[in-house]
């Protein structure tokens, strides 16, 4: 169980880590790595002093992911692949939907693992990939006085205005994001398309409102 909550905790912290991230300015001429390594010690550090985000404040959580994660994130990118092909025939409004509903999923879904963060640390393996390849994989391991979590994040470089890093997918103890949560809304778009998919995440993400 401890286990479990555990890489929820680091799968949030991976949606959550830019909340206190520098202007996209800063982070256009940062090195990935180093870019990861900065919002890792950041967030952690943030968590550990920060009562109601240690609690999973869901409220808290979500305003943070509106106002400062997402420029951080291709969430789009993210949500797209999760979808699969389908994506490609829904509607604007379609993906715009199902992009909320990711989001609220994955916050809601994991809020309440911060609470297994105390006294973790980061260390980085070396850069997979050169600083002028359009996407990298960059390595960390979180490590404490209990097990220590793997963290892979695979990264794009984004041109022109705004330009800079962002994240599209990460691992996280053998387990990539975006393939296990295609994994599991396959058999919703199977049966019910991309609306079904849309209808189910809504229920779930209710659900999960109940319980927090």
């Amino acid at each position: 169980m401890k286990k479990t909550l555990l890489r929820r905790a680091f799968v949030l912290l991976t949606i959550a880590m830019a909340a206190l991230a520098t202007p996209l300015a800063y982070a256009e001429d940062e090195a990935p790595d180093l870019l990861i390594k900065r919002l890792l010690s950041d967030v952690l550090e943030s968590i550990k002093n920060d009562k109601t985000l240690r609690a999973g404040d869901t409220s808290k959580v979500v305003a943070l992911v509106d106002s400062r994660i997402m420029p951080n994130l291709n969430f789009q990118r993210m949500t797209a692949a999760v979808v699969g092909p389908a994506w490609r025939q829904a509607t604007p409004e379609q993906q715009k939907r199902l992009q909320d509903e990711f989001k609220i999923l994955l916050v809601r879904g994991y809020a309440g693992a911060f609470a297994q963060l105390k006294d973790q640390t980061v260390s980085m393996k070396p850069l997979k990939g050169s600083v002028d390849d359009k996407e990298v994989l960059v390595r960390a391991e979180i490590k404490g006085s209990g097990e220590t979590i793997q963290l892979d994040y695979r990264l794009e470089k984004t041109p022109g205005q705004g330009a800079g890093w962002r994240i599209f997918n990460l691992h996280v103890m053998g387990v990539w994001l975006v393939e296990t949560y295609r994994s599991q809304f396959a058999p919703e778009i199977n049966t019910g398309g991309v609306d079904g998919l849309i209808g189910a995440l809504s229920e779930r993400n209710k659900a999960n409102g109940k319980k927090t």
